[in-house]
């Protein structure tokens, strides 16, 4: 399964268990991550659920979270380009 590790952008290490992060999360958020194009660690995807209002608003954390992956994937069409 390669399809989220071919990227130009810039790849970070995180310290920390990502799995009990994962674990952690909502489902609707977990659910949204296995889908998602791109390498999201659990930490950053929380920090934009929570901001977003995912507690409350899960639609629209959902939907903050998919602007966000789509204008990161812009950036990289941009960047490979």
């Amino acid at each position: 399964m390669t399809k989220n590790l071919q990227s130009s952008l810039r790849r970070r290490r995180r310290s920390g268990n990502a799995m009990q992060t994962y674990d952690a999360l909502p489902q609707q958020l977990r659910n949204w991550l296995s889908t998602a194009a791109l390498p999201w660690s659990p930490a950053s995807a929380k920090g934009i659920w929570m901001k977003a209002g995912g507690r409350t608003n899960p639609k629209a954390a959902l939907a903050r979270l998919a602007a966000v992956e789509a204008a990161t994937l812009q950036k990289d069409r941009i960047g490979m380009g």
